[in-house]
């Protein structure tokens, strides 16, 4: 078990542009992973109980990385959380208040079933060449590190970064819960990712969640990518 309580760390990202294809994806490798990343791409295409019946499949991750007005964010959360999502991504860069108000409300909901609430720090399709400017430094994990100061100070103890910021997080908060994207098994490729590990060596440093999805569903056999990336961890 994983400290999310999920059946194993891997939480695909179903990333295909028709709700049938995914659908179907989903219940095939449903029964073999923790979760069931989806995003814009697919759910802006769905139809209105696209999420809740994922949700009858696994526990639906639903990462659209809100970053509004705090009112917004909270509605919007909130939305997600009545669509049946078990986890749902903000932006760290929101802000204080937003982070503190999300945290008030992912306790109510809580209360009711399993919810958590992520915060994505710097994306891993940035590197030190293409990080914005209007960040303080191009030290990418300065930068994360400060927004994982603030999610924590604001009360959000799930945070979304690189493998590479993991250690470092844990350190420092260690009852923070970390998904971590760029995951790349032994067996795959790069692709867009900058900053990436195996899954054996991203929860060797303390990762929660791994976010794979290439790897898995663009594989020949999606359940076969599944076991041998299991198999990698359990080496």
């Amino acid at each position: 078990m994983s400290k999310f309580d999920l059946r194993n760390p891997i939480m695909c990202a179903l990333d295909r542009d028709d709700p049938k294809d995914v659908r179907t994806l989903a219940e095939a490798i449903g029964s073999y992973v923790g979760a069931l990343k989806v995003g814009p791409r697919t759910v802006l295409r769905a139809e209105k109980n696209f999420i809740r019946d994922l949700s009858e499949i696994a526990p639906v991750f639903l990462d659209f990385k809100f970053f509004d007005i705090p009112s917004t964010m909270e509605s919007s959360v909130r939305a997600a959380f009545d669509l049946g999502a078990t986890f749902v991504t903000v932006h760290a860069l929101s802000g204080r208040e937003a982070l503190e108000r999300l945290s008030k409300l992912e306790a109510e909901l809580s209360q009711v079933r399993p919810f958590h609430i992520l915060a994505v720090t710097v994306l891993t399709s940035v590197g030190a060449d293409t990080l914005p400017d209007i960040f303080e430094s191009s030290d990418i994990h300065k930068n994360v590190m400060g927004l994982a100061k603030l999610a924590n100070e604001s009360g959000i103890n799930g945070l979304v970064c690189s493998p590479h910021e993991v250690e470092s997080i844990k350190t420092a908060y260690s009852d923070m819960k970390i998904v971590t994207p760029g995951i790349r098994p032994e067996f795959s490729t790069s692709n867009d990712q900058k900053r990436i590990t195996t899954p054996k060596e991203a929860l060797r440093m303390g990762a929660d969640g791994l976010v794979i999805g290439r790897p898995i569903i663009e594989a020949e056999s999606p359940i076969g990518a599944i076991e041998e990336i299991c198999a990698e961890i359990n080496r």
